[in-house]
């Protein structure tokens, strides 16, 4: 992915042109050619995971209202005091795996 972001062919301003799916899948198959990985619904769900992921993330640290969070850049993870955490767990379950869970694709 971040391949095809740096040759610009399949930019938009809000993300990958439709196309993308299809240039990331044959990119792919060269690499790994026995994976079997397809744009639909493999890359697809991928995708939209690692979205998600990132949103939760996002809204932590850079969210309104959302001083204690920090990013920890040598560990690639959330970081912030016992309290902090389990007070925004109990309204954001989804957060709960961020905890310990490194997210390399963040910055």
């Amino acid at each position: 992915m971040v391949d095809l972001h740096n040759v610009r062919t399949f930019n938009v301003n809000t993300g990958f042109k439709a196309s993308y799916l299809e240039k990331l899948q044959r990119m792919l198959q060269k690499i790994l050619p026995h994976a079997n990985m397809k744009a639909k619904p493999n890359l697809e769900s991928r995708i939209r995971t690692l979205k998600k992921d990132w949103t939760i993330i996002y809204d932590m640290i850079i969210g309104k209202d959302m001083s204690g969070f920090r990013w920890d850049d040598h560990r690639q993870l959330v970081v912030a005091e016992d309290l902090v955490w389990e007070y925004y767990i109990s309204s954001h379950k989804e957060a709960a795996q961020f905890r310990t869970r490194s997210f390399p694709f963040y910055r």
